[in-house]
């Protein structure tokens, strides 16, 4: 296994895309002294900003953040139209210049829990950081700057993105939904993919694992200790695919990932000796583990959904809050299952169930969903999904949020159906469909949200009405 350090290393330059380094300052001039008084805020400028401002290299920002964010985007060419921006935007304090926001926003790649990219960082960071820190000293201290008339907000200086979508972009971000939507449901590929999740006493599981990586060795290592590892490893792999092969995670289509294709292909075709043909991991794929997930069902979703989530964000194409999923999905062991489904629901259409909680202060049901599943209509007329939390979609809200009094036994909770007659999540699997898909709803009373699927929620097709 990879070092934690190696792992963190190829974790940060990977997700980015972009070499890692900084660009020295000019060597045909001294360096500023800090605790110089004489020195002018236009000189630090010149000779400790300006490369920053100059180089073709990534700030320290990608530490944190994937895309959207670097610390030369607050920088103007002049010293202090630079700097009147950010006394203007409050990422300066005139009066304790060594607590400015712009200082904070540069240190927090110090409290980064990952050692790796910390070590890998600190000389940028810290080089940053003393340049910036000399520059606004020495610029706080000359009255006539901090008295300066504020800048127009077309003149300010900072990231084309809003504060909601740098956030988005953040590591921490990708890496928690990562767990939410793709770690978190793992199991799946038990025992062949999950190595680390073999027990020394599943002699069987251990077995048929090694059995299959003596076969098809590195190809079957998909889920390593942790998140921040499997992640490392699904996108070093992209990065060298093999000619021939689909990529882990095809950042262009993210639908043709193998990701998801593999565990939704089935076994290979037998041969006329009665053996297995070898998989294929392109065209018509094949899976040695046959089907693991169904297209239309909430795990596929999730998968594709993280995956289309991370080209975005890796590809810096979301540019407003509007473009940004609500990647509030946290998944569950409750089921819901409908049965004797409504005749005009053809086998294989798929069904989506959203739960509304009832409001006892109200007396209304909620209008946001507290939670989702999705499925097809099998050949026994029957629709099952495992439940994913959604936490509200207010920011304000979510910060109180408690999953564990989402689902309350012996509460009474609304369902609702929509069901995609139209084909529409072919097109766009991770999409949650709308009123124009809603077919009806029913009540369920006094549930007693037990885990598995034996212990699942039932309803019947004849219980969703209209509104």
């Amino acid at each position: 296994m990879l070092g934690s350090a190696c792992i963190a290393q190829m974790f940060v330059i990977v997700m980015t895309g972009l070499a890692i380094g900084f660009t020295p300052l000019d060597d045909k001039k001294p360096p500023v002294s800090a605790n110089s008084n004489d020195t002018t805020p236009a000189e630090i400028f010149e000779q400790r900003i300006m490369p920053i401002f100059r180089s073709p290299q990534p700030s320290s920002c990608i530490q944190c953040h994937l895309s959207s964010v670097d610390l030369k985007q607050y920088v103007l060419p002049s010293h202090e139209k630079t700097f009147l921006s950010l006394r203007d935007q409050g990422l300066i304090d005139l009066e304790q210049p060594r607590h400015s926001k712009i200082l904070k926003l540069i240190e927090m790649g110090n409290q980064d829990p990952d050692e790796g990219a910390r070590r890998i960082h600190a000389e940028m960071r810290k080089a940053e950081y003393e340049a910036f820190a000399s520059w606004i000293e020495a610029s706080c201290r000359d009255p006539e700057l901090r008295d300066l008339p504020p800048l127009t907000e077309s003149e300010r200086a900072r990231p084309e993105r809003p504060d909601a979508v740098i956030r988005h972009a953040r590591k921490s971000r990708v890496v928690d939904s990562f767990v939410r939507n793709i770690w978190s449901q793992r199991m799946r590929c038990f025992p062949c993919h999950t190595p680390h999740e073999i027990q020394p006493r599943q002699k069987a599981a251990l077995k048929k694992q090694q059995d299959f990586e003596d076969e098809y060795g590195e190809a079957m290592r998909i889920f390593y200790a942790t998140p921040e590892e499997t992640i490392d490893h699904l996108i070093k792999q992209s990065k060298q695919t093999e000619p021939g092969r689909l990529p882990m995670l095809n950042l262009d289509d993210p639908s043709q990932s193998l990701l998801v294709v593999k565990p939704t292909s089935k076994v290979p075709r037998k041969d006329a000796s009665g053996n297995f043909e070898p998989p294929s991991f392109s065209g018509q794929v094949t899976h040695m583990g046959g089907l693991k997930m169904h297209r239309d069902d909430q795990s596929y979703k999730s998968f594709l959904a993280w995956i289309d989530d991370y080209a975005n964000v890796t590809g810096d194409r979301y540019t407003s809050v509007k473009d940004l999923p609500s990647d509030n999905w946290h998944p569950t062991k409750r089921v819901i299952r409908i049965k004797q489904a409504p005749e005009n629901w053809e086998v294989g259409t798929p069904v989506q169930m959203f739960v509304h909680a009832w409001d006892t202060q109200t007396e209304t049901w909620s209008e946001e969903a507290v939670a989702f599943t999705q499925g097809t209509v099998t050949p026994r007329r029957m629709v099952n999904g495992a439940l994913f939390l959604l936490s509200p979609t207010d920011p304000h809200l979510a910060a109180r949020w408690d999953r564990a009094k989402v689902l309350v036994p012996q509460q009474k909770y609304l369902v609702k159906a929509y069901v995609d007659f139209h084909n529409r999540l072919a097109n766009d699997p991770a999409l949650l469909l709308g009123n124009d898909a809603f077919w009806g709803q029913a009540e369920l009373k006094r549930p007693r949200w037990r885990v598995g699927f034996p212990k699942s929620e039932m309803l019947t097709g004849e219980q969703f009405q209209k509104r």
